[in-house]
């Protein structure tokens, strides 16, 4: 039996993704069937409903899931889901699509990646999402701008996925199923995992949130975002490399994968890491970092809103729980990574904290063994360090300073910007 968290809902994983038999026959019946362009969005929750990750989902919400997802964080059966996975099309096409039609699911370039029966129709109160989900209707909000584009009329019912696109050949050896991330935890016998979520290449912060998770947890998957990002984002291909030379260099070796899924950043920053932490279960993972500003944007949300989120939920409401993390950065007192709770003087005469001591201190904290001791060091011994920060340097041809990131990925990133610039 397996000592892994079980999926979400406690029963077995729902992966949609049909088998080729089923698919060449469902593609012969789809060439007559009216068709339904996704979004990006909305092409990235098919294939995670096509993976198993939005397990036990059987295809886009009707509206009283959507109400729910939205109001209350619950299903209509009361199953906890924190973001509405929804379907949308203009009203004429949905007025020519009568309930109980099955019709064809198309992606930008007209290919078609799947089907749904129609089991419902209905219109939403868009305001309603963009302030439950986003906590704003400002339209300068990239999540709430696509709320507000999407088309009159949300269609619901269950999917048959066809295709999960390019990422399994793109990302070969990177883009791992849920039933496949379990079954390679269960070969290296971990029954606990930190899932560490980014859409950034590694820095010297999140390498050290990432040795905390690994002090707490048996390994950790780093588990970046491949679907689309925001502009300025770095590139998929290129944060996988950065990665990799951080994971090879400076982790101890067996204690780390490095995956991806397919899913399109909302950056709806607190309700979007009780997302990540919620599929994140059905990958196996016990844990998720959730550090400073988790899936955010701009000013929208404040530094820990992911952290306060994870005690609001009802007893049960998720197995996956968070690893909460203070601001991390570089102390020159301390001569090396720190965060708010490791980073104090240990009293006269005494050395600061080693690496590792302040590693293993700040696993401590995250798991309530220790209580939070407060920073004794002025704001001028510290370094912060951002992936926003970084960017910006490489962009403006800035030196970047050693404190901030390994060498080896200053090369990788380094090589990147020159060949766009």
């Amino acid at each position: 039996m397996s000592k892994l968290v079980p999926p979400h809902g406690g029963g077995p994983l729902k992966p949609l993704l049909v088998g080729d038999a089923e698919r060449t026959e469902i593609a012969a019946r789809a060439e007559s069937l009216v068709r339904i362009t996704l979004s990006s969005r909305e092409l990235s929750d098919l294939f995670m409903f096509g993976m198993g990750a939005y397990t036990p989902l059987d295809g886009f919400m009707g509206e009283a899931d959507w109400r729910g997802a939205c109001t209350d964080m619950k299903l209509a059966n009361g199953l906890f889901w924190p973001i509405p996975i929804t379907l949308s099309c203009g009203q004429d096409q949905a007025d020519a699509i009568a309930n109980g039609e099955e019709v064809a699911l198309i992606d930008e370039d007209g290919s078609l990646v799947g089907v749904m029966t129609v089991a419902e129709k209905y219109t939403i109160d868009r305001a309603l999402e963009c302030q439950s989900v986003f906590g704003t209707t400002d339209e300068g909000h990239p999540g709430v701008q696509k709320v507000m584009e999407q088309g009159a009329v949300n269609l619901a019912g269950p999917v048959s996925v066809l295709s999960e696109g390019h990422y399994p050949e793109t990302y070969k050896g990177l883009y791992y199923r849920p039933a496949e991330t379990r079954t390679l935890f269960e070969e290296k016998g971990w029954s606990t995992v930190a899932a560490f979520q980014t859409r950034n290449p590694m820095h010297c912060s999140h390498e050290f949130l990432a040795k905390v998770a690994v002090e707490v947890c048996d390994g950790v998957l780093i588990h970046q975002v491949l679907g689309a990002l925001k502009p300025g984002d770095i590139p998929a291909d290129v944060r996988v490399d950065a990665i990799q030379k951080l994971v090879d260099g400076y982790f101890e070796p067996g204690t780390v994968i490095q995956g991806g899924y397919p899913i399109e950043m909302r950056y709806a920053g607190p309700r979007e890491a009780l997302l990540h932490a919620l599929f994140r279960q059905n990958f196996g993972c016990s844990h998720l970092v959730v550090g400073r500003d988790h899936a955010g944007v701009g000013d929208y949300y404040g530094p820990f809103d992911a952290h306060h989120v994870f005690d609001t939920l009802d007893e049960g409401s998720l197995v996956t729980k968070p690893l909460k993390i203070d601001i991390t950065f570089h102390c020159h007192q301390c001569q090396g990574m720190a965060t708010g709770t490791t980073c104090f003087d240990q009293g006269e005469g005494a050395a600061p904290l080693s690496e590792a001591e302040r590693i293993a201190f700040a696993a401590k904290v995250a798991t309530g063994e220790e209580a939070v001791r407060p920073c004794d060091y002025p704001p001028d011994t510290k370094l912060n360090i951002s992936g926003t920060r970084l960017r910006e340097m490489f962009a403006n041809h800035e030196a970047i300073p050693a404190e901030f990131s390994r060498p080896e990925v200053v090369e990788v990133l380094q090589a990147y910007y020159d060949e766009i610039s």
